[in-house]
């Protein structure tokens, strides 16, 4: 063989190589774009196949506790302050002396109002004597009918006298009793809003001395709308909302920290009018605070346990989706099947909330996998616990 004929056998065996290579090469690359070209299987996700059941009515607003009584101490007579016998912030009880106002004046007032009654008082024994003796000279016609009279004109005076000068030892008395302040109840004092050597006045803010609150019991005050109060109304008229007999409506305190108070309370006064200005009305409720756990002044959410809802559809609150203005649930149609269903919202209790339409018994509403799900697509459904409904998602 020549050496011209030699390199034409290699470049076609080389050729054919090249040729087996792209042949291989192409198989791949159709294998992966089919591949490629393969539909992703469809989500997971969690529904909740929606009955109506019945459903708790709590509601909640902003409220403020209220020290059951708040009585400002206040002088009852003028003059100096000498000592504060209380500890500021301590409890005190009904009838304690917590202040003294110098007695000396009043001192001397009590004693010339006793000399001023012995006076009258020795004047009205003479009249009397006076009468005695007319009485039967009279009768014998010894004196005439003028000077009887006159005796006992004299005698009536000087017993109005004594009565008069009784009631200024009285009133002289008071004012000295007076000069020792006393809790008018037991409770707890705030600061004292005079100090010692300080001139009081029985009137005008000077007389103010301190505020004792009574913390057991305590209130907790608030407001509802007109609109809550109405729907209520309504709901217990047609029997959508049912309630105990003796139902008194529990009420509930949420602290600021989150954290609930431990005993339950109960609403004693609702207002009688709707406050214009608002269009609230005006409420309180009562609780026991024995270990003074409450203090007046605090904000807190009251919430209010109205009564049991028959035949509600509800579903948990993670499944509703807030689209602008609207809110939206998603639902998995019989072919499984995203549907996006506009909703009307009611109450909400319990990580639940009252769906009031949009909605019809044994929908099946997406309540996990919300973010995965796309209206139009299809979704791999599986159910949800009914005891698991209303608990939160897992972070």
């Amino acid at each position: 063989m020549t050496r011209g004929s030699g390199l034409k056998a290699a470049a076609a065996a080389l050729g054919m190589r090249g040729a087996g290579v792209a042949i291989v090469l192409g198989l791949v690359a159709g294998c992966g774009n089919k591949d490629a070209a393969k539909a992703p299987p469809p989500p997971p996700v969690t529904v909740l196949t929606v009955q109506t059941s019945t459903m708790p009515l709590r509601v909640e607003y902003v409220g403020e506790t209220a020290g059951f009584r708040d009585v400002e101490v206040r002088a009852r007579v003028s003059g100096i302050l000498l000592k504060r016998t209380y500890t500021e912030g301590e409890t005190v009880q009904a009838g304690q002396v917590l202040f003294e106002i110098d007695p000396a004046p009043y001192q001397a007032a009590v004693d010339q109002a006793r000399g001023g009654l012995a006076q009258v008082q020795a004047a009205f024994n003479k009249a009397k004597a006076d009468r005695e003796r007319v009485v039967p000279l009279l009768a014998r016609n010894v004196i005439s009918r003028r000077d009887y009279d006159d005796t006992i004109a004299a005698y009536d005076a000087a017993a109005a006298n004594v009565q008069s000068a009784r009631a200024r030892l009285k009133e002289a008395e008071l004012n000295l009793d007076y000069t020792r302040v006393t809790a008018p109840i037991g409770g707890v004092t705030s600061r004292g809003a005079q100090s010692e050597g300080s001139l009081i006045s029985a009137s005008g803010d000077s007389g103010l001395l301190t505020t004792i609150s009574q913390f057991d019991p305590l209130y907790a005050n608030f407001s509802y709308s007109e609109q809550d109060w109405l729907k209520v109304e309504r709901m217990l008229r047609d029997g959508t909302l049912k309630m105990a007999a003796d139902y008194e409506w529990p009420v509930h305190i949420r602290l600021a920290d989150g954290s609930e108070y431990p005993l339950v309370g109960h609403m004693n006064f609702s207002d009688n009018r709707v406050d214009s200005r608002t269009g609230t009305i005006r409420a309180r409720a009562i609780f026991a605070n024995k270990d003074e756990r409450l203090l007046p002044g605090q904000f807190v959410r009251v919430i209010l346990d109205l009564g049991v809802m028959h035949d509600v559809l509800q579903v948990p609150e993670r499944a509703i989706v807030q689209s602008q203005a609207d809110k939206t649930l998603l639902l998995v149609g019989p072919d499984d099947v995203v549907q996006a269903r506009t909703v009307q919202v009611g109450y909400a209790s319990g990580g639940m909330v009252q769906i009031k339409s949009g909605l019809a018994a044994g929908d099946r509403v997406i309540v996990e996998g919300v973010l995965k799900a796309r209206p139009g697509a299809k979704v791999s459904p599986t159910g949800a616990p009914a005891a698991s409904a209303a608990a939160p998602a897992a972070k």
